[in-house]
C-alpha cells in the first residue's frame, strides 16, 4: 500500500487525474509546466497526465542556444511564436498538427529509479498506445518514438526533487516546410539518425493512416491506454484547477513569458573574447563558451554550458557553471568531475566527464595536458 496522503478531490493515493487545458499561446503552455511542477512538489495537485495543444510555436530546450536553433526572422515574419521549454532535448516546431502530452508524478509512483529507466518505460508506453492505432511504433534510445525508422515522437524530461515531468509530442500531421524554415537543424544531427533531411527524418499519423488517421481524442484514448497497459495507471478525467492557471500567469508575467528568458542562452555578443569547444555524446551535444580572465589569461572569467542534453535538475547546470567562475585554468577539467561527485546528477546518456570534455575542448590542448 502506498503511504501517500490522500489527494485533492477524493482520489485515492496512486490515482492519476487527466487534463487538456486546451490550445493556449506557447509561452503560457510552459508556465502551465512550471505551475504544476510546484504545485505537485508542495502536494497541492495529484499525480497529473496532461494534454497539451500549441499554436505554431518553435520551442528551444532549456540549455539551447536560441539563434542557433531557430530562425527568428522568418518566425516574426511567419507570426510563429517562440518559447523556452524547462525540460532538456533539442528544439521542435508545434502547431495544431502535434498533440502535446506530459506526466507529472511522484518519482515513487512507478517505482522507477532513474531518467534513463523513466525515459523507456514512458516510451515504450507511448509506443505501445500508438501501436493500438494500427502503426508499428517503438522506442528508440535515448528519447525517441519511431516507426520504420523515422520519429513520430519525441519527448524529455527531468526530476526536481521527488517530482518528475516527463512530455512528448505526437505527429498528426506536419508542414515540413515550415518546420524547416522555423528550426536550424544541423546536419550532423541527421546523419546520426541516416537521414538527409528533417522531413526524411519524421513521420506523421497522416502520413501512415492517411483516411484511417483518428482525431485528437481518438489519439488521447489511444495513449491513456498505452499508459495504462504498460504502467499500471489508474486515471479520471478532470479540468485543470484555478490555482494552476493563476500560478502558470504568475510565472508567465515574471519569468517565461519574457524574451527575456527565452533569449536567456545565446550567442556570447562579444564573440572574439571567448573561445569554444564542443562534444558529442550518445545523450546528445554539449558545448562550453569559456572567456577567460587574468594577465596572463589564466583564470575561468565565465563559463556557458549549452546543447540538446537532459540533465536533472536543470539549474545543476547553471550551478556549474558559477563553480568555475575564477579558478585557474588547470584546474578547470578536476573540478568538473569534483562537482558533481557531490551532487546527484540524473541524465540521459550524458556524464561528468562529457562536460569536461566540452571545456578543455574550449579551454585547448595545453589545459588538458596541464589538467591530466
Amino acid at each position: 500500500m502506498s503511504d501517500r496522503a490522500p489527494l485533492p478531490h477524493g482520489r485515492p493515493a496512486g490515482g492519476f487525474r487527466v487534463i487538456d487545458a486546451g490550445r493556449r499561446e506557447g509561452r503560457f503552455n510552459i508556465a502551465l509546466d512550471a505551475a504544476m511542477i510546484e504545485l505537485h512538489q508542495s502536494g497541492r495537485i495529484p499525480d497529473t497526465i496532461r494534454f497539451i495543444h500549441f499554436p505554431p510555436t518553435a520551442l528551444v530546450g532549456r540549455h539551447q542556444v536560441l539563434g542557433r536553433e531557430l530562425d527568428l526572422d522568418y518566425c516574426r515574419r511567419q507570426g510563429i511564436g517562440t518559447a523556452r521549454r524547462v525540460t532538456g532535448g533539442g528544439a521542435i516546431y508545434m502547431d495544431e498538427g502535434q498533440l502535446g502530452w506530459a506526466l507529472v508524478f511522484h518519482r515513487r509512483t512507478l517505482g522507477l529509479a532513474g531518467l534513463g529507466e523513466v525515459a523507456r518505460t514512458i516510451c515504450e508506453a507511448v509506443a505501445g498506445g500508438l501501436s493500438r492505432l494500427g502503426v508499428d511504433a517503438r522506442y528508440r534510445p535515448r528519447n525517441d518514438i519511431e516507426v520504420d525508422g523515422r520519429k513520430i515522437s519525441g519527448t524529455g524530461g527531468f526530476f526536481d526533487g521527488d517530482t518528475l515531468i516527463y512530455q512528448g509530442t505526437v505527429l498528426l500531421e506536419l508542414d515540413p516546410q515550415r518546420m524547416l524554415e522555423a528550426l536550424r537543424v544541423p546536419a550532423s544531427k541527421l546523419a546520426r539518425h541516416g537521414a538527409g533531411s528533417a522531413a526524411q527524418r519524421v513521420v506523421t499519423l497522416r502520413e501512415l493512416l492517411g483516411d484511417r488517421t483518428p482525431g485528437v481524442a481518438g489519439v488521447q484514448a489511444a495513449l491513456l491506454e498505452g499508459f495504462a497497459d504498460r504502467l499500471g495507471l489508474s486515471w479520471q478525467e478532470e479540468t485543470v484547477t484555478q490555482e494552476e492557471l493563476s500560478l502558470a500567469a504568475q510565472h508567465y508575467a515574471e519569468e517565461i513569458g519574457t524574451d527575456a528568458f527565452v533569449a536567456e542562452i545565446d550567442e556570447p555578443t562579444d564573440a572574439a573574447a571567448w573561445s569554444q569547444g564542443k562534444h558529442d555524446c550518445p545523450g546528445g551535444a554539449i558545448t562550453a563558451f569559456v572567456r577567460r580572465e587574468g594577465s596572463p589569461a589564466n583564470r575561468i572569467g565565465q563559463v556557458l554550458f549549452t546543447g540538446d542534453f537532459f540533465v536533472a535538475p536543470p539549474r545543476v547546470v547553471l550551478d556549474l557553471e558559477a563553480s568555475l567562475k575564477g579558478l585557474a585554468i588547470a584546474q578547470a577539467g578536476p573540478a568538473v568531475e569534483g562537482f558533481f561527485a557531490e551532487r546527484e546528477l540524473a541524465a540521459l546518456s550524458v556524464a561528468p566527464a562529457d562536460f569536461r570534455k566540452a571545456l578543455e575542448e574550449a579551454l585547448g590542448t595545453s589545459a588538458r595536458e596541464e589538467s591530466r
